[in-house]
């Protein structure tokens, strides 16, 4: 697993591999209240093209195509709620 990986594209907060072969790239958000939304609505369509833009620059480096998985884990307050295959 890796943590904060920084690409010329961005930085992923979490790159694990999955019980079933995928490679993902979790995106961390944590609010204190829901008053601005919950905080995977912050997962914006920017903030998903640069993460498509870090998996991209993670195979190359690899030099090899691996299985890719956008998750997303949102954190209110103490409340955990962990969405895989967030978006493609």
């Amino acid at each position: 697993m890796l943590r904060n990986y920084v690409t010329p594209f961005g930085e992923a907060d979490i790159v694990a591999k999955s019980r079933d072969g995928y490679t993902c790239f979790v995106e961390v958000k944590a609010r204190q209240t829901d008053l601005y939304g919950l905080p995977s609505e912050a997962v914006n369509a920017e903030k998903q093209r640069r993460y498509r833009a870090m998996a991209g620059y993670y195979c190359t480096m690899l030099r090899e195509e691996v299985p890719i998985r956008f998750d997303v884990a949102s954190v209110l307050e103490k409340e955990v709620e962990y969405f895989e295959n967030a978006y493609l």
